[in-house]
């Protein structure tokens, strides 16, 4: 009876050719995830400097920390044709657009309700008046 283990078998010379083939192509988008990874570190530095960016500044760290991640598992899943790198990376990425996605419609809904109140305020007057 073989032993069960938490460690992963080794990956077969075909398996790492695949693995390699299919991160090939964020591979290649690799240096853009670094620069990204680096201008959000750089902006939540930036937002922790006011008083307002103090209560918001980790979350742009902390996609850009996700981005530096994903770069550096990618890098390995195409050295190494690991596949657990790759799963790594796409992780990461996945969380990456989570997070902005969430961001995007908490943006959306309270732009629409800064408009809605704008517009009622700018006619509140009017009404007054008659």
């Amino acid at each position: 009876m073989a032993e069960v283990t938490g460690a992963a078998t080794p990956a077969g010379p075909g398996e790492q050719q695949f693995v390699r083939e299919v991160s090939g192509t964020l591979f290649e988008a690799n240096g853009w995830m670094k620069f990204l990874g680096v201008l959000m570190i750089v902006f939540g530095v930036i937002c922790a400097l006011t008083i307002i960016g103090i209560i918001i500044c980790w979350l742009p760290i902390w996609v850009g920390v996700l981005l530096m991640k994903a770069a550096k598992a990618t890098e390995n899943a195409q050295a190494t044709g690991n596949k657990q790198e790759l799963l790594t990376a796409l992780t990461k990425l996945k969380t990456y657009f989570m997070i902005n996605g969430i961001v995007a419609l908490i943006s959306l809904i309270v732009g629409a309700a800064a408009v809605i109140l704008g517009g009622v305020a700018s006619i509140i007057p009017f009404m007054a008046g008659h």
